[in-house]
């Protein structure tokens, strides 16, 4: 087992003995190690001691398993487009949000992360922080009896509510090889007592601090911004936003309200979901009822 892998596992188990005395947690000796160990971090360790799970991915909700196609270039382009952010700026956490519920963005939370994931010799993480109505775990086909609820809630360590797709899936099913690359957090049970204030909490900081190192790229799923505050809690934690819309179903009024809630993070622009007709003189990137484009967020700009 990687020393990292054991950090976590002991960082954690010091953190619920000393909750219990009333002493702070130590995630030092989390990031110490991570630190110490750049070893670990390049030849992907820790990532080959997570617990692989049976998975049964949806092929009609993640059209990017596929290994071509007008999906897998659509997403392409848009991770093409991080890239060239990421060239600019530092970014690694990226929380997908939208205004309402029902715009699409699990969709493109995790079809982005496979995409990525297929691009990258470093493993990507997809999380789901729908805490109350999470659906990432339906699309992978995923258990999600422990997930962030746990972690959030200090009932679970670290290390278990991460898994990967298992082995049987990968050389027997055609379209998996994307998931090979892949670590999944799903948001696991949620329990009507708990606080519904988990996510503001110092975990979720922690937690990201602790797996930044190991992965390429750490894929957000959140709430919507105008239903829940959680997604702005989120957003503080990470690189940038990234704001799913659906056209000719999201009021504009709704798509600028969304991207005021985050005023004091990085936007990194829209995606428009399921948009039917596209005009010439946008700049779009679609299939079948899914684009890509900045131009939405620049009509924003020009109206703020």
């Amino acid at each position: 087992m990687s020393k990292i892998y054991e950090a976590l596992k002991r960082a954690e188990n010091d953190r619920q003995a000393d909750s219990r005395s009333g002493l702070a947690a130590p995630v030092e000796t989390v990031l110490l190690s991570a630190a110490a160990d750049s070893e670990t971090h390049a030849d992907g360790t820790f990532f080959h001691h997570i617990e692989r799970q049976p998975w049964t991915p949806s092929q009609i909700d993640l059209p990017t398993l596929a290994d071509s196609g007008t999906a897998v270039e659509q997403f392409r382009s848009l991770r093409s487009s991080l890239y060239q952010i990421r060239d600019q700026i530092p970014l690694k956490t990226i929380v997908i949000s939208s205004g309402l519920p029902g715009e699409g963005k699990t969709f493109v939370a995790a079809n982005l992360a496979i995409s990525l994931a297929r691009n990258n010799e470093r493993p990507i993480l997809l999380v789901d922080a729908e805490l109350l109505r999470p659906s990432i775990h339906k699309l992978m086909g995923a258990s999600s009896s422990t997930g962030l609820n746990q972690y959030l809630s200090g009932s679970i360590v670290l290390p278990r509510i991460l898994q990967r797709a298992g082995e049987t899936l990968l050389t027997s099913e055609p379209g998996t090889r994307a998931l090979s690359n892949l670590a999944l957090i799903p948001a696991g049970h949620h329990d009507e007592n708990q606080s519904p204030e988990l996510v503001g909490n110092h975990r979720m900081e922690e937690l990201i601090a602790a797996l930044s190192p190991h992965f390429s790229w750490i894929i957000i799923d959140s709430p919507p911004a105008l239903a829940v505050t959680d997604a702005v809690d989120l957003a503080r934690t990470a690189d940038g936003v990234l704001l799913v819309a659906r056209g000719a179903a999201t009021p504009f009024r709704v798509a600028q309200r969304a991207q005021a809630a985050f005023n004091n993070v990085r936007i990194l622009g829209f995606v428009l979901n399921a948009v039917k007709h596209v005009r010439h003189n946008e700049s779009y990137y679609y299939y079948r009822g899914y684009t890509t484009a900045d131009a939405l967020s620049r009509r924003i700009a020009k109206q703020r």
